[in-house]
């Protein structure tokens, strides 16, 4: 489970010369991405403009802590 930033590159049915970018977050569950893909059914179905291209970039956010050992001891 992480954040995930999709980048939906289109066209619009009246401007099929133009290249247009929509970005967002949300949640979603890697490796499947069940959000995305419902969104990308929903684009499909509902929305006339054409998909050129999806970027996804994601994050997981439930893993082992980060830490780094410190050897050393400042006085004040």
């Amino acid at each position: 489970y992480g954040l995930s930033l999709i980048e939906v590159r289109y066209y619009m049915p009246d401007h099929p010369s133009l290249l247009q970018l929509f970005s967002f977050q949300q949640h979603d569950l890697a490796p499947s991405f069940p959000a995305l893909e419902r969104f990308l059914d929903h684009w499909r179905r509902e929305i006339e403009a054409t998909l050129h291209s999806v970027r996804l970039a994601h994050q997981h956010l439930i893993r082992p802590a980060e830490w780094t050992a410190v050897d050393g001891v400042i006085t004040i």
